[in-house]
């Protein structure tokens, strides 16, 4: 070897050394993409939960057997926005206006199952659902809508008499309490489908505004499917005997 190849492979010193990435400033960046990706995700969900779908609890029997205490319900909240309230739609609503400021009965008791207990706990911290206690009936009259009963045992729209075997509690009757209601313009007749218990209506004639009716404004969406437990899955259709129901206005 030359004494001029001995000058080209001199060793390096530290200055030329290369120098291996921090490890830090990389944890730092992966830490940061999850934050925004977890941030972005929560805005996602409670715009979901604001404009689009919501998981509401059954807080009573007062819908019994449609819907059990402690169901878990999807809850539609653009679809007024679409059409309007339909009679028979189950809807979730407020009693803001119209049956006081509270908002119905208190919540069933949490699961004694641990891990059940911790789901919802989470669900609830998330937004994901509601634990909050709102109101959940059956409409019966829509605006214009003359409600009566019960004339041949039934309850009736316009005079037409409705079939509620398919909807109401087993054995149960239309209602103990005799009414006759025109429901007011913006307005709703709401029951039970356990009318035996159903703080609905029918009982808020005397003591709130407008025949006990409900305003449409207060709804917050229409019910459209049980989701917990796997027992009760199933979608909840409008019943049959509401389609031949005439208009009222």
């Amino acid at each position: 070897m030359t004494d001029d190849q001995r000058d080209l492979v001199r060793p390096m010193d530290e200055t030329q050394a290369p120098k291996p990435s921090p490890a830090g400033g990389k944890r730092k960046s992966s830490w940061r993409q999850l934050m925004t990706i977890i941030v972005a995700a929560i805005v996602l969900m409670l715009l979901v939960k604001a404009f689009v779908v919501q998981v509401y609890r059954i807080p009573s029997a007062s819908m019994e057997d449609t819907l059990l205490t402690g169901d878990r319900v999807l809850v539609n909240k653009l679809v007024y926005h679409v059409r309007g309230i339909s009679r028979g739609d189950i809807v979730v609503f407020s009693g803001q206006g119209s049956w006081g400021s509270t908002t119905g009965t208190p919540d069933p008791a949490r699961p004694s199952n641990p891990f059940l207990r911790f789901v919802d706990d989470v669900l609830a911290d998330a937004g994901i659902y509601s634990t909050q206690t709102y109101y959940i009936k059956r409409v019966i009259g829509l605006p214009g809508d003359h409600v009566a009963c019960c004339t041949h045992g039934r309850v009736t729209v316009n005079g037409i008499p409705l079939d509620e075997k398919s909807y109401l509690f087993p054995d149960a009757s239309p209602s103990a309490l005799t009414f006759s209601v025109t429901v007011p313009p913006g307005r709703l007749w709401v029951m039970g489908d356990n009318r035996a218990i159903s703080d609905d209506s029918r009982g808020h004639m005397a003591r709130a505004p407008q025949d006990g009716t409900i305003p449409e404004n207060q709804v917050v969406g229409r019910a459209f499917l049980i989701i917990w437990p796997l027992s009760q899955f199933g979608d909840l259709p409008i019943p049959a005997t509401f389609h031949g129901v005439g208009t009222g206005h």
